[in-house]
This record gives structure tokens, C-alpha cells and sequence, in this order.
């Protein structure tokens, strides 16, 4: 089973760094679960499809408090993370991305 690469915007590496160490952790591992099966939900993984956005192909990873926004390239199987934040922040402006 080909898994998928994980790319963050560097607007999310940025939101990733400014965290604990311990969140970082938590949410490297929820990256790592995602490059197997981005767009299904699972034991122990929070996905949905991001509702009332323009995008439809916008998912969120919950990790705790924090929210992963991103989306999935199938041709290229790739993951593109474009927010790693908190949930009162995490959906504002998601109909300006791609």
C-alpha cells in the first residue's frame, strides 16, 4: 500500500514549531497516521471533510484542541497541510486557500 508524503505550507510549519514539544509530538504522530489514510476516519483518528467551505476537498484532523486543515492530492499522494492550529482559529479564512 503506497502511503502519502505529508507537505506543510510554511504557514503550518511555522504554527508547528511556535508549540510544545509534547503537542509537536502529538501531532507529528496524528501526520504520520494520516499518510496511510488521509481522508478516513479511524480508531483513534478525528478526519472529517471540512464543511461550509468553498473547497470540498478540505479535511480537518482533530489532536486534542489543535486542528490540522488540509487537503489531498491523489495523483501525487500527497497530504497538504495549510493550518495546524486551534479551533477558535482554525477555520477562519479556509475559503481563501486553493
Amino acid at each position: 500500500m503506497k502511503t502519502y508524503d505529508i507537505l506543510l505550507n510554511p504557514k503550518a510549519e511555522k504554527e508547528l514549531q511556535d508549540l510544545s514539544s509534547d503537542t509537536i509530538e502529538r501531532i507529528k504522530h496524528g501526520l504520520r497516521e494520516l499518510s496511510l489514510s488521509p481522508k478516513r476516519r479511524e480508531s483513534g483518528k478525528d478526519v472529517v471533510k471540512s464543511a461550509g467551505t468553498s473547497n470540498p476537498e478540505l479535511y480537518r484532523l482533530r489532536i486534542g484542541e489543535y486542528r490540522t486543515i488540509y487537503w489531498v492530492d491523489e495523483e501525487k499522494k500527497e497530504v497538504l497541510v495549510e493550518k495546524i492550529t486551534t479551533r477558535k482559529k482554525a477555520y477562519k479564512g479556509l475559503s481563501d486557500l486553493p
